[in-house]
């Protein structure tokens, strides 16, 4: 019986969803926010909630298996210094999965994936921009 064996393939083989999924990781981790379609967002959720418990652990295995997944050494630097230290006392729930609109050339639903405790500076930013659009 295959009972619970589920996996998201997002209409791809093996090796081009690892891909997939590793740079996302590694723009998600940089940026701390990006757009994607909703079914790319669940499945990015699940692995990032997964790199910062390793980043939060941060001995020399937990980053060897970072590695293995996100394939960037800046970006799993930041994971081990800056984002574990940010989620140091938070159990669980890093990220967030906002929908936001449907693509205009395919009307494929979009999601906003973002890390809940994001820097003051990214924060401000965006504060900004709703200033001046008002």
């Amino acid at each position: 019986m295959r009972h619970r064996k589920g996996v998201r393939k997002l209409n791809r083989d093996s090796g081009h969803r690892s891909a997939l999924i590793a740079n996302m990781l590694g723009s998600l981790f940089l940026h701390e926010r990006i757009e994607t379609t909703d079914a790319r967002a669940k499945v990015l959720k699940r692995y990032a909630d997964r790199m910062i418990t390793l980043g939060k652990r941060g001995d020399l295995h937990a980053r060897r298996l970072a590695l293995r997944v996100i394939r960037n050494q800046e970006v799993v630097h930041k994971l081990f210094s800056d984002l574990a230290e940010r989620n140091r006392n938070r159990p669980g729930g890093y990220t967030r999965v906002l929908k936001t609109r449907f693509r205009y050339g395919d009307c494929a639903s979009m999601s906003l994936i973002e890390l809940v405790e994001r820097t003051a500076v990214v924060v401000a930013d965006a504060g900004k921009v709703a200033e001046a659009a008002k």
